[in-house]
């Protein structure tokens, strides 16, 4: 007669089988980090290259003005009007985009493009007293105060920009800040692929 097993035998999960899925879940993980860390974000692929710029209204950044008039907030229906524009998530909290915000005022001086700014889950305050420091290379000035703007067009962190053609599709994504490097080899050459790829009139 065989005996009965010892109490919990055969009911303990096993080791390798609990751990398996958080082994793997960490080999995953850091074999993106390190793809993040060495590689160049910037190249990191966007769905959205090609498609239409996703359709978000965004109210103006409380208190906002510019030459005593209000900045108005962004929509999609702003872009896409048979010219390219440039759309730039920034927040006045965000170290790379003090780096980044020299360039985007040369971009706007060099290019004659309107460039949108999308401020991401900031304090209205902090925003006007970030412009007034850095200046202010914005058309207009969409709060994304919740976040969802960022989410809709698959931004990764800030600052991220986005170069639209005239038929206001994505033509281009730069994920981080802008340099003098970047701005000379990528952007500006990405506009003026845009201005080819406009409708006819």
């Amino acid at each position: 007669m065989a005996l009965p097993d010892p109490p919990g035998k055969g009911r303990r999960p096993r080791i390798s089988a609990v751990m398996a899925p958080v082994a793997i879940f960490a080999v995953v993980a850091g074999v993106f980090a390190f793809a993040l860390q060495k590689g160049d974000p910037s190249k990191v692929p966007s769905a959205l290259i090609g498609k239409a710029a996703p359709q978000i209204t965004l109210p103006p950044v409380a208190g906002l003005t510019s030459g005593g008039s209000a900045i108005p907030g962004f929509t999609t229906d702003m872009i896409g009007n048979g010219r390219p524009a440039v759309v730039n998530f920034w927040a006045s909290w965000c170290l790379p985009c003090v780096e980044e915000h020299p360039h985007l005022v040369t971009l706007a001086k060099q290019s004659g493009v309107a460039i949108y700014g999308i401020n991401h889950k900031d304090l209205p305050a902090n925003a006007a007293k970030f412009l007034a420091q850095h200046g202010n290379p914005f058309t207009a000035i969409g709060a994304d105060n919740n976040g969802r703007a960022a989410i809709e067009w698959g931004v990764y962190g800030m600052p991220e920009t986005f170069v639209i053609d005239g038929a206001g599709r994505i033509a281009f994504k730069h994920v981080g800040p802008i340099t003098a490097e970047t701005l000379a080899s990528k952007v500006l050459p990405a506009i003026a692929s845009a201005r080819g790829n406009a409708p006819a009139k």
